[in-house]
């Protein structure tokens, strides 16, 4: 069956990564006005990686940031790599070196992630208590973010839940711990209730070399443990996907 017909993705393809970058901050601006117009603040959780940091500088204009009030909103993260915020790998350094810096984000309404614990279950455990004392929820609740922004990786992986991880079904806790058994850096990330949770979701993708991956998550039955973004599959009407051409030139 075709998956692109059964679930009727909501894909915007860009022509190149300037204007897939355009139309993500469109999408931010957007989402963030409405939220804080409906229930005054904004909710939202970001992320790391190649693909958001042209995003990430045209949000660091004042063109951009001048349309929200920044007062009213609460920066947080969707994963984090265990590694020093001063690190070339960390996804919160990312958001300080190109936009964090300009925008007037008051310092208590950035949530970062203690990427640089040696104890990572107590990390994540602590970016819960602190999603739950901002959203006002108590234990066993989950958060409603107004937006989440995600990647993909090229192998389908969403936030860091990675392919055949045990995390992908972690129902229980809003935060867990990746550990990274390969050599690769153990990280920090929202679980699935969280991520799907969310009022809305924005999912960019681009390169080349992303093109497979997007041709075999689209047309290929579910497949949660395969590809972790099959997660979304559920709540497709909540997502829009920004593909830049070259990602999608197999769709």
């Amino acid at each position: 069956m075709d998956m692109l017909r059964a679930f009727k993705p909501n894909i915007i393809k860009a022509e190149n990564s300037r204007k897939l970058a355009q139309e993500a901050l469109n999408q931010f601006i957007d989402s963030a006005q409405k939220a804080i117009e409906t229930k005054g603040l904004f909710y939202v959780a970001i992320s790391g990686g190649h693909t958001p940091t042209v995003f990430y500088e045209l949000l660091s204009q004042e063109s951009a940031y001048s349309q929200i009030d920044w007062d009213k909103v609460h920066l947080f993260w969707v994963d984090e790599r265990c590694v020093l915020p001063s690190a070339e790998a960390s996804n919160f350094g990312l958001a300080v070196h190109t936009f964090l810096l300009d925008i007037p984000i008051p310092g208590e309404n950035i949530h970062r992630v203690s990427g640089e614990s040696t104890n990572y279950e107590a990390a994540a455990k602590e970016y819960e208590k602190v999603m739950l004392k901002v959203f006002g929820i108590n234990p066993g609740q989950v958060p409603q973010f107004d937006l989440i922004m995600l990647g993909m990786g090229a192998d389908g992986h969403i936030a860091s839940l990675m392919p055949n991880s045990h995390a992908l079904f972690d129902t229980k806790n809003l935060v867990c711990a990746v550990y990274r058994m390969d050599g690769g850096l153990s990280r920090i990330t929202l679980t699935v209730p969280v991520i799907k949770q969310a009022s809305r979701i924005v999912v960019l993708i681009s390169g080349q070399n992303k093109a497979e991956i997007v041709q075999q998550v689209f047309q290929s039955e579910p497949d949660e443990v395969k590809y972790p973004v099959h997660f979304l599959w559920p709540i497709m009407q909540k997502i829009t996907w920004l593909i830049d051409q070259q990602a999608a030139s197999r769709l």
